[in-house]
């Protein structure tokens, strides 16, 4: 039986509550502060650059310990190990698998011995990841959990790591067939934002990180869809660089929508909108996410399909089944869907996969009704810009969406 609080409670301390004469219960409330730094570096690995080693303290010995995957140490091992060579550091530099299929706990316990080896100061020496989403998800969750919690720095090379992975608070590794079945919450204290790396992507792995952008546009912003509608192709074929010649006002006031440097103005639009939805919310507390758009029935389906499939071709898939859910409801028109899976198309991504039927669709909804605390609070895009929840879809609508999608992508229907 709980005590009666009205009539006994006394404060002693801000956040500290007593019951009773002599005390027989404690409350204890406390609110914890978090802040972080989500900043755009150009050039990150030249010599010039502090950035990554802003908070060594002068005069003192520098020590990290890095983290990269495999193929972040092909393309650029030796530019970070002479970087920190210049500076002096004394560092180790752990190379872990990259993909998806070495996103488990191994190699989160891999992390953790190494720093145990090196010895780490537990507040003065961040971890720093450099690398695509797995390996943040990995380091991070490390992080969070070597002496109940380690400051890290991301610097993601991914453009998913760039607009999705490495700005949230999120960690977290798959576990027995399931996606991200273990994590925790745990920013790092800044992430370092290089346009750069980019240009050793191809094109599929740009088509991963445009899918997040694209969730993002049909949510929420109509002007970063009309951005991808209009430039998709360009901007996967100059891997989201600047442009070579700037436009001209002039250009600008004669072609009314046209945006004087897309490719920076998508990767602006991307993040805000992403932090926009993530800062009042940022530990899940309300269930109801427009950014878990594309991510209801993508977590099934991408690790049914691996290796076949990217993170990012997995939300395009289930972004592709529920825009026609929401034409099948009428919250957009059949244009509207048509235009939404030519942008698909256009940035390299599927609309459709072999494992997109009933059979696997309706276990993957019934475990997002566990996940999101026994409603599907499913969102849909409303035309293109807005989105709605549900909670009423059935099986026979969404068998009768899969079948629409499947006949769409074989050309029997329109």
């Amino acid at each position: 039986m709980q005590p009666d609080l009205q009539s006994t409670e006394h404060t002693f301390s801000d956040g500290l509550f007593t019951v009773g004469d002599p005390v027989t219960h404690w409350s204890v409330r406390a609110t914890k502060q978090v802040g972080y730094e989500v900043r755009v570096e150009e050039n990150l690995l030249s010599v010039a650059n502090r950035a990554i080693l802003e908070d060594a303290v002068e005069g003192e010995t520098v020590r990290r310990f890095i983290v990269v995957d495999s193929v972040v140490d092909e393309l650029y091992g030796t530019r970070i190990r002479n970087y920190f060579d210049h500076h002096a550091v004394d560092y180790h530099l752990l190379v872990l698998p990259a993909g998806e299929p070495a996103k488990n706990m191994e190699l989160v316990l891999k992390v953790i011995d190494g720093l145990d080896t090196f010895g780490i100061d537990r507040r003065r020496e961040p971890v720093i990841a450099i690398g695509g989403g797995v390996l943040m998800d990995i380091v991070g969750f490390a992080a969070s959990m070597y002496r109940r919690a380690t400051p890290w720095i991301r610097i993601p090379t991914t453009l998913i790591g760039l607009v999705d992975a490495g700005v949230g608070a999120k960690t977290g590794v798959n576990n027995d067939g399931h996606k991200n079945r273990l994590g925790t919450y745990f920013p790092a204290d800044r992430t370092l934002l290089d346009r750069t790396f980019l240009n050793t992507l191809d094109d599929r792995h740009i088509g991963n990180g445009l899918a997040e952008i694209l969730k993002i546009a049909l949510i929420k912003d109509a002007r970063l869809f009309d951005l991808l509608e209009q430039y998709g192709e360009e901007l996967v074929r100059d891997r989201l660089q600047r442009p070579a010649e700037p436009v001209t006002a002039e250009d600008l006031a004669a072609s009314p929508g046209r945006a004087a440097d897309p490719a920076t103005e998508v990767i602006e639009r991307a993040i805000h909108g992403m932090l926009e939805e993530l800062q009042p919310n940022l530990w899940e507390k309300v269930l109801e996410r427009v950014v878990d758009y594309g991510h209801s029935f993508s977590p099934v389906i991408e690790m049914h399909a691996l290796p076949e499939l990217l993170h990012g071709e997995a939300v395009a898939v289930d972004m592709a089944l529920t825009t026609v859910v929401a034409e099948q409801r009428g919250l957009l028109d059949a244009e509207e869907r048509r235009r939404i899976l030519r942008v698909i198309s256009a940035l390299g991504l599927p609309a459709w996969h072999e494992t997109c039927t009933p059979k696997l669709l309706i276990p993957a909804l019934r475990d997002t009704v566990r996940h999101r605390d026994g409603l599907q609070r499913l969102p849909l895009p409303v035309g293109i810009g807005a989105a709605t929840f549900v909670n009423d879809l059935t099986e026979d609508e969404l068998d009768a969406a899969a079948q629409k999608l499947a006949d769409l992508h074989w050309g029997d229907s329109e």
